[in-house]
């Protein structure tokens, strides 16, 4: 049987808005910093643009699910989590 007590759904809201956060800071730091400047920034740019891209195109498909599983409320981190990253989406393939 699944754990769907508040404490857990809690969690997973908590979970999901931080990797959005986190994948939304990543973006806006790429397009606006020249990564290949400093060794260590070019080698954590290569090593984390496909999980990004990933995340970019996932994230908002698992934040709507979570966030039609708790019918829509609008207090919800699942609907800000899923705002977000529509924006950054918007942001990244609107600007190039």
């Amino acid at each position: 049987m699944k754990n769907t007590t508040p404490a857990h759904r809690s969690q997973a809201s908590k979970v999901v808005f931080a990797l959005s956060v986190a994948t939304v800071i990543y973006w806006l730091l790429v397009m606006t910093v020249d990564v290949y400047r400093f060794a260590l920034a070019g080698a954590l740019y290569e090593i984390l643009w496909l999980p990004m891209i990933a995340a970019i195109f996932v994230m908002p498909a698992v934040a709507l699910i979570y966030w039609i599983l708790g019918r829509f409320r609008l207090k919800s981190l699942h609907l800000y989590s899923l705002l977000l990253l529509l924006a950054a989406g918007l942001v990244i393939f609107l600007t190039n």
